[in-house]
């Protein structure tokens, strides 16, 4: 297959510094269709998506999870390419991932994505993804992700999962149909993200996806040892496996930015452990 057997979605919200980059790469990369779901932007994101897009639909605001299956929706081709407004496609990046998703028969496949700039910033999150995502088969995939068609439009994303819906997805499709994903070699660029206010959100956004995981596995009567495991996994994932696969030197360098996530990641999860009980 090739990037023609591709419809993309594209879910944004006031993202006027990166919608153009993203849907003119996407463009260039010669996908068979770009689908919009615009959260009622107000910056001038919709009139360029209506510039560059072929679609362009209403998100009603209640969710990422419903606003990628307005577009999933809308989408008539083998393969579903879900990418964030932040996101650009170099060249030649999809074919890639399409690539490694064929020769795997995998249900979906990611890419790594990098930040340009030299920040402290900048650095410390490519070292934290460098460190955690990591060419190779994966439990777990996120954005921007490439899925099967068929299997997306038949089974989408879960609504209540407000911020675990990659997770969630993942691992309801390897529980039900013993699906399989990989995170590929294909690398695409994250703009628009380097300042600590950006990292708070992504910090806020894995916490509470964090609580969601958790409460649902206490809830469905999760074991003693599978608690720890949940409890500890940002310790694990954010600072841990990040610093064991970097160079000394980088993981020296990239320390204190993986322990300022983690910690975030833990302040928001038991911001939302408060903030449910009340």
């Amino acid at each position: 297959m090739t990037p023609q057997d591709v419809d993309a979605v594209v879910c944004t919200m006031n993202s006027i510094s990166s919608i153009e980059q993203c849907l003119t790469s996407l463009r260039e990369t010669e996908v068979g269709s770009i689908i919009v779901v615009d959260a009622r932007s107000t910056d001038g994101s919709r009139e360029i998506a209506e510039a560059l897009a072929d679609t362009v639909l209403v998100d009603p605001g209640i969710g990422l999870g419903n606003a990628r299956n307005v577009g999933i929706a809308e989408t008539t081709r083998p393969l579903i390419l879900n990418i964030g407004s932040d996101n650009v496609m170099p060249p030649a990046q999809l074919q890639i991932m399409i690539n490694t998703l064929e020769s795997g028969d995998y249900a979906g496949v990611s890419a790594q994505t990098t930040i340009p700039g030299t920040s402290y910033l900048a650095r410390g999150l490519n070292f934290w993804r460098a460190g955690r995502f990591r060419p190779g088969p994966a439990s777990i995939i996120g954005t921007p992700t490439l899925m099967r068609g068929e299997l997306l439009r038949a089974t989408p994303f879960d609504l209540s999962a407000r911020f675990s819906d990659d997770s969630e997805l993942c691992e309801r499709w390897t529980r039900d149909t013993g699906a399989t994903f990989a995170i590929s070699p294909a690398h695409v660029r994250e703009v628009g993200k380097t300042s600590w206010n950006e990292v708070k959100v992504r910090a806020e956004m894995y916490g509470t996806s964090d609580y969601e995981i958790f409460s649902k596995g206490r809830k469905s009567g999760w074991s003693l040892p599978r608690k720890v495991r949940s409890l500890s996994h940002p310790l694990r994932s954010d600072l841990f496996e990040p610093i064991k696969h970097l160079t000394p030197r980088d993981g020296l360098q990239a320390a204190p930015f993986l322990l300022a996530f983690t910690t975030l990641r833990y302040y928001y999860w038991g911001k939302s452990v408060k903030s449910n009980a009340l």
